[in-house]
């Protein structure tokens, strides 16, 4: 396994296409979901329609292990496995959306790159922002009714106070972990044992 310098390469896009026939990875993926879903289940409510939750660890993992494809069947089949198991409302396609984005983010930084500070940080905001913020918001409109402004605004200061502790149990979890998955031929045996800053 190679790591790349960046998504915008050919090989890249091969390996996450091989990453779909590799049962160890597939196995894995399938391991994160139940593990984000049991996370999920202590999620704590902040505001209407809104939570704090460390499940995104385990989306990050998947992302890092499984890449940008196997990530989106790994969110669709999250999503809706964790709703049947946990309905916290009625179903809805875009939360489902939500969460493969979020998946494929994690993976367009994580997956065979060398992972650093600035990746983790990099890839919370984007999740943060657009995704939970910006399309959380608009679904809950849609579904709820109340004005776009009424959920972003609870929404945004919820994920720029929780953002900091994100990307620190990110750091520690993926700080933890890469040496052991690196020696399990989980990521590429180029990964560092270590989380540069850059």
């Amino acid at each position: 396994m190679s790591l790349y310098p960046s998504p915008f390469s050919a090989g890249y896009w091969r390996a996450a296409r091989r990453e779909l026939t590799q049962l160890r990875s597939i196995v894995f993926c399938a391991l994160m979901v139940a593990a984000a879903i049991a996370l999920g289940l202590f999620s704590i409510p902040v505001a209407e329609n809104l939570k704090v939750s460390v499940s995104f660890m385990a989306r990050a993992l998947a992302a890092a292990v499984g890449g940008p494809l196997l990530g989106i069947i790994y969110g669709v089949v999250e999503d809706i496995v964790g709703w049947v198991i946990h309905p916290g409302g009625p179903f809805f396609p875009g939360y489902t959306l939500n969460t493969v984005l979020a998946v494929v983010i994690y993976a367009l930084f994580f997956y065979r790159q060398r992972i650093t500070v600035w990746r983790i940080v990099a890839a919370k905001v984007l999740t943060n922002y657009p995704i939970n913020v910006g399309l959380g918001c608009l679904w809950s409109h849609v579904l709820y009714g109340k004005g776009y402004l009424y959920y972003a605004a609870t929404s945004v200061v919820k994920n720029t106070l929780y953002l900091p502790v994100q990307i620190l149990l990110l750091f520690l979890v993926l700080q933890a972990l890469i040496p052991v998955m690196r020696r399990t031929g989980l990521v590429s045996s180029e990964q560092p044992d270590y989380i540069a800053f850059w």
